[in-house]
């Protein structure tokens, strides 16, 4: 048995962990090992160790392992712990070819979605003009032609952009937000990326042009947290340094907003955030639209809004929050990942520990997945760290593809129709840096050492190690293990162990707190001693404490799996090694610091090139990229002092109208006796302010008047207009509350029942008797799937007129009406104009059409069905909606299918089955029946 000790150590280890293993809340009753006298091998096996013990524990427990003396106990264990193994082993080659299947199915999806949208753009083209598009596409670059050509059509951003005065809008939602002394590492939430969207802020507020820049993040009032993160508003920047001063308003600069969202009390993990997202949005928007209203009176000679040149969500939360804000502004929307969901359900599941949906239930993977599937149909760019983010990342997700982007730019290039199909660009943006606390040092040779002793005359293994070697662990800030979370504490107490175990005490430092401003002196410890950084991490997604370390001239050895790839290319001042083999990390460690001159050489290298890193280079590629994006702007009319004007006269006419009904008199600043008294008495009182004056004598004239309809003025197309285009707004301004009336009453047919019309009768009821005082100020919108020429005749069968609303939206949000506005000659009401022009942001009706009837016509392989399940519905239709009439309910598919499909294809849309499922209506990407009332 002396043999096979370690067998009986790693069956022990298991053993040892399991219990432990099992959560308490689904474990079964604990097995008695000694029951009736013996211990029942079966029934552990059955009830403790197959269905309760992970392999992943063993690590922790191996250095408790020790040998059973009992030669029947010793026996039983050893054969329950083979079973275990198999089991495991079966688990893992079953999780493998799942793995395979998944893959093996996905890439033929995307094959097919491919092959299917270039088939459908090629009619377009001629034979030889196909194969210029395809070659063009599938053409090899290096990576300076592609640097060239990317740049090529693109004005760099410079100095001559100085008088734009950009408003710049950045969201990062989750974890601990603030200028100073930020707490990074303090929890999982609070790291590298609060100080990226902190740093980017400041630095984006510091170029020229850039007037304003709001980070929006969530306002938390916890007495866990610091009472700072509950400030409404943070400055970090007052704008550029050497901006004019006529160039430094009241509010330019780089300001953290924090929006109130999810409950005030509770600082809550970025998981449990996705339920308040829309109420974050609405706090969102309102702020922008405050902001850009002020921005206009300041830097656009109050004439118009200065909007928001760019939204920039950062992680999948973000991202959601910026694409539904981008919808409603129809402002450009950017994203930058940071880490991403299906990159981390993949690297779950790989590892076997958990089902995919365990893994949803912890991290709410699938609904973090499906916001950066919206990103991508919302983003004009993303922005990445490196081109592997994109290539093995990106090129997971159904909204991107990379061969299919290709395809789509070559078409773009030549002016040739897409039918609608669209790929968000991407850019690679290496994460920039601030250099301010970085001290230039002298490059000597001195102390240097007799390094080169160390290793035999032939270089090839090292000699034992002089104690006055140390190594110092940067692992995040803590007060007692105990209280971190179990992953954090595991790692923590391993290193721990392995300092016991290899008795390294007095020359490894980890060090309990550390402040940010201590991080550079570290780096210039290491770097004084000739010492060298090390990231070994199984993948690192970019590296920006690579760069920091170059910063301060200390060479580094790092993954060769993520972005320091991409940062040894540009600086080459280090090793790349393969993580998992130990060999190869502890060579180039000592490589690094035996050989001199490699050291000095990788030092200078960094310093030489470590410019293309810093924040001023990564701000000016960053607007030069976002600069290239299609410019969109709100469509919609704005209000106008004029018509704010208007507003206030009609709600004092009003009230003013009460009172005179009630025959009270009204003295006016004490001079006036009488309403009806002429108004120039009370002009005398105003002053020689001209602007003061006429308005009054404005508010006055209402008074007097008699409510009368405006004349009626002819516009082209047989369209009459019943009130000035911009009225509209001053209107639904004066409602004190808006009640949004949307109901889906509809038979087995799709047809509206009849108690709709009682619902709605009662509410205006019910609001006349509850606001019966200021009933005036209440309005009503109705919002619905029907079309608008079956919504007037159903509405008109219960006596119920248009014009008792303020608004219609009608197919399923694809248009929005205005009762009391304008009318067609015959009486009929037209679409808002303002807003088809919004949403017809990446439609591609054509092109759906075709896409929707030849998957609605396919079996899963692909093959055309013999009768069609659907009909396209050309009374429910219009240019913004595209509705089929289901003729079979069976043959229908899931929605989040034909969603993957689409996106596959490059199609973006919003697709839902309405009216009790008769109907399927597709409708663009910005629109939505929430999105109108927004």
């Amino acid at each position: 048995m002396a043999g096979n000790e370690w067998i009986n150590g790693y069956l022990e280890a298991i053993l040892d962990s399991g219990a432990a293993a099992i959560d308490d809340e689904n474990k079964p009753i604990p097995v008695n090992l000694r029951e009736r006298g013996h211990f029942n091998p079966t029934k552990y096996f059955v009830e403790e160790v197959v269905t309760g013990v992970d392999e992943s524990d063993l690590h922790r427990t191996w250095i408790k392992v020790v040998a059973t003396r009992n030669t029947r106990e010793r026996s039983s264990r050893l054969e329950n712990m083979c079973w275990r193994i198999w089991h495991l082993t079966r688990k893992k080659k079953q999780l493998d070819w799942e793995n395979f299947q998944r893959l093996a199915n996905r890439r033929w999806e995307q094959e097919q979605g491919r092959r299917d949208a270039t088939e459908d753009m090629s009619e377009d083209l001629s034979e030889g003009e196909r194969g210029d598009v395809l070659g063009e596409a599938l053409v090899t670059e290096s990576p300076m032609k592609r640097f060239q050509r990317n740049f090529s059509n693109l004005e760099v951003w410079s100095d001559n952009n100085k008088e734009k005065k950009l408003y710049v809008v950045l969201i990062s939602l989750h974890g601990l937000v603030r200028g100073e002394n930020m707490e990074l590492g303090r929890d999982s939430d609070t790291g590298g990326q609060i100080k990226y969207v902190v740093e980017l802020a400041r630095a984006l507020a510091r170029m020229p042009g850039v007037y304003r820049v709001d980070l929006f993040t969530r306002q938390i009032s916890s007495p866990e947290v610091d009472w700072s993160y509950g400030e409404p508003t943070e400055m970090l920047t007052a704008g550029a340094e050497d901006a004019d001063s006529a160039d430094v308003g009241e509010s330019s600069g780089a300001y953290i907003i924090r929006i109130p969202f999810g409950p005030r009390d509770k600082y809550l993990r970025k998981e449990l955030l996705w339920p308040y997202i829309q109420e974050f949005v609405d706090g969102a928007l309102a702020h922008i639209l405050n902001m850009s209203k002020v921005l206009g009176e300041q830097i656009g000679a109050g004439q118009q809004p200065v909007w928001p040149y760019v939204i920039h969500g950062h992680y999948a939360d973000a991202g959601d929050s910026a694409a539904l804000l981008s919808g409603a502004l129809n402002v450009p929307m950017v994203l930058t990942g940071h880490s991403l969901g299906r990159n981390k359900l993949e690297q779950l599941l790989k590892q076997g520990r958990q089902s995919k949906e365990d893994i949803n239930s912890t991290y709410k993977i699938m609904r973090r997945i499906e916001a950066e599937e919206l990103s991508l149909d919302v983003a004009e760019l993303i922005i990445t760290s490196t081109k592997q983010e994109i290539e093995e990342q990106w090129g997971l997700y159904d909204g991107f593809d990379v061969k299919l982007e290709k395809v789509l730019r070559a078409r773009a290039r030549r002016g040739v129709n897409c039918h609608g199909r669209y790929m968000p660009r991407m850019a690679v943006i290496p994460p920039g840096m601030d250099f301010s606390n970085v001290v230039a040092q002298e490059d000597n040779a001195e102390a240097d050492g007799e390094l080169m002793a160390l290793t035999i005359t032939d270089g090839a293994s090292p000699k034992s190690i002089p104690t006055i070697w140390s190594e110092t662990l940067i692992m995040g800030n803590r007060d007692d293990i105990d209280e971190m979370s179990s992953g954090n504490a595991s790692v923590l107490t391993t290193v721990l162990k392995l300092v016991d175990k290899y008795d390294l005490y007095g020359q490894v430092a980890f060090p309990k707190h550390h402040k940010q401003s201590d991080v550079p002196e570290i780096y210039r410890l290491a770097a004084k001693t000739k010492g060298v950084f090390i990231n070994p991490a199984l993948v690192e997604p970019f590296g920006l404490t690579l760069i920091e370390a170059a910063a301060h001239g200390l060479p580094m050895v790092a993954t060769k799996n993520g972005g320091p790839v991409d940062i040894h290319r540009a600086l080459n001042n280090g090793l790349l090694v393969d993580p998992h083999d130990q060999e190869a990390i502890a060579n180039a460690l000592l490589k690094l610091v035996s050989e001199k001159n490699l050291w000095h050489d990788c030092r200078k290298n960094g310093w030489k090139n470590i410019h293309l890193f810093s924040w001023p280079e990564h701000c000016r590629t960053y607007l030069t990229r976002v600069a290239a994006c299609r410019m969109r702007h709100p469509q919609w009319q704005t209000d106008n002092p004029a018509d704010e004007l208007a507003a206030e006269e009609e709600s004092l006419n009003d009230s003013l109208t009460d009172v005179q009904d009630m025959s009270l008199r009204l003295s006016v600043d004490g001079e006036r006796s009488s309403l009806n008294e002429s108004p120039d008495h009370y002009l005398a009182a105003t002053g020689s302010d001209p602007e003061l004056q006429d308005q009054v004598s404005q508010v006055l004239r209402r008074m007097r008047k008699p409510e009368t309809h405006p004349p009626q003025d002819s516009v082209g197309g047989g369209r009459t207009l019943l009130d000035n285009v911009t009225s509209k707004y001053p209107m639904l301004r004066r409602r004190r509350r808006l009640i949004v009336i949307a109901l889906d009453c509809y038979d087995s047919n799709g047809a509206p029942e009849e108690k709709m019309i009682q619902i709605i009768q009662e509410i205006f009821k019910a609001v006349n008797l509850v606001f019966s005082q200021t009933a005036r100020f209440s309005g009503f919108a109705l919002s619905t799937a029907m079309p608008m020429s079956e919504l007037t005749a159903f509405l008109r069968s219960g006596n119920i007129q248009l014009n008792e609303f303020d608004a219609l939206i009608c197919s399923s949000g694809s248009e929005v009406y205005y009762p009391a506005i304008s009318t067609e000659e015959d009486g009929k009401l037209f679409p808002d104009p303002d807003y088809a022009s919004h949403i017809e942001y990446r439609w591609g009706c054509e092109g759906l059409k075709k896409t929707i009837w030849k998957l609605m016509n396919s079996h899963e392989g692909g093959s055309p069905d013999s009768s069609s399940p659907i009909e396209e519905d050309v009374e429910s239709s219009n240019s913004h909606c595209v509705s089929y009439l289901m003729k079979d309910i069976s043959k229908a598919k899931k929605v989040d299918d034909m969603r993957q499909k689409l996106r596959l294809r490059g199609l973006r849309c919003h697709l839902m089955y309405c009216r009790n499922s008769t109907r399927m209506q597709t409708v663009p990407l910005l629109a939505s029946r929430a999105q109108a009332l927004r």
